[in-house]
């Protein structure tokens, strides 16, 4: 935090000077402003972020010809703001508007269009628009074949995106496929402690829970990573998954509770991956019928995620929705019912009207609401 205050106040003075000697329409006032969205962004303060990218776009609008590049890095970074705010059809019109931007001044295999490919199936990805996502990331992952060398860290990113449209898709042959080719390219590229290297053992981990090969998916878990580095944390997660498939719930709890310690000995008390160690911690409790622990860890986590997300996050909804479901088994309905109507009004603002999740959560809150009646 410290280096971005830094990054902050040179920009700042930066933009002072700026705004003493140019008009206000200048090009370089532009990069200003985008320069202190930027650092915003990465200080995770959005609303921040997003007002310094808007008074930039406006520039840019007003002194660029429609079709410059820089707009469509000032749309892709307006989309990226609304994509961290959980805003996702907002974020989808302007990595479209970037998109089409780069299409017309850029050559086919450019970089920047296998960006906004990405970017764009992410956000399907997240709708459960799995054909668009795949057709998406399989664009950009072409553009990537023709411009960079094999190794590259951009095709392990493909790689992955690719895998885990196919994981969702549950395609898990060929998610298998591309994890593998992800993972072995970040081994090749990365120190072996990499949290990404983590992350990549996680989603191989995943699938071979789902393909019921429970001993390849903790053999996973004996990949070395020094103790107390964050990355066992990761590591651990889907350990914890395959004993929970394999209803071994008090293991899986050892292992959350591992995940815990040394997230709660690493990470600051409000820090987004506790409130996930929360939640987990919380689903076992939940499957093993220990109604109020699950509840006490399920309220930890809302209690950091209300401090540290915009109020409309999906993460939130989850979690809203979570409780609800407790409330329901617990037999106290109007919680419930209160808990569903708060997912389901943050899911109504982030999804379009026709999302699964949403009608998934209406159909939780007409069981509530009968059962309340039939009281």
């Amino acid at each position: 935090m410290g280096e971005y205050s830094k990054a902050l106040s040179y920009h700042e003075k930066a933009l002072e000077i700026r705004q003493e000697i140019l008009p206000s329409n200048h090009p370089d006032l532009a990069t200003s402003y985008n320069n202190i969205g930027l650092v915003y962004n990465n200080m995770k303060e959005y609303s921040k972020a997003l007002s310094f990218y808007e008074i930039s776009l406006e520039i840019c609008e007003k002194t660029l010809p429609s079709n410059h590049p820089h707009l469509a890095t000032s749309y892709n970074n307006i989309g990226l703001v609304y994509d961290s705010m959980g805003e996702y059809s907002k974020a989808l019109s302007f990595y479209e508007k970037a998109l089409e931007i780069r299409q017309k001044a850029f050559p086919s295999n450019h970089p920047d269009l296998a960006t906004s490919y990405n970017n764009i199936g992410w956000v399907y990805r997240f709708m459960k628009d799995y054909l668009k996502a795949l057709s998406l990331y399989e664009k950009a992952l072409e553009i990537q074949q023709k411009t960079l060398p094999l190794n590259h860290p951009d095709f392990a990113q493909s790689y992955n995106n690719i895998g885990i449209v196919y994981y969702n898709m549950k395609d898990y042959s060929k998610a298998l496929s591309y994890l593998q080719k992800a993972f072995d390219i970040l081994q090749k590229t990365l120190p072996s402690n990499h949290p990404l290297l983590a992350a990549s053992y996680n989603n191989i981990c995943n699938v071979y829970s789902h393909m019921e090969e429970y001993s390849k998916a903790l053999q996973i878990r004996e990949k070395i990573l020094p103790r107390n580095h964050l990355s066992l944390a990761t590591s651990c997660n889907n350990i914890d998954l395959v004993y929970g498939s394999m209803r071994e719930y008090y293991k899986a709890l050892s292992f959350y509770e591992k995940d815990l310690e040394v997230e709660q000995k690493t990470l600051p008390s409000n820090h987004p991956s506790l409130a996930t160690s929360y939640n987990n911690i919380g689903l076992v409790y939940d499957s093993m019928g220990e109604y109020s622990k699950a509840l006490l860890f399920y309220e930890k986590a809302v209690e950091i995620e209300q401090k540290t997300l915009p109020s409309n996050h999906p993460s939130l909804a989850t979690s809203y929705n979570n409780i609800g479901w407790l409330y329901r088994f617990m037999k106290d309905y109007l919680e419930a019912l209160s808990y569903y109507e708060r997912a389901l009004d943050i899911l109504k603002r982030t999804l379009p009207p026709t999302h699964s999740s949403i009608e998934d959560v209406k159909k939780s809150i007409e069981v509530v609401k009968r059962l309340i009646q039939n009281k």
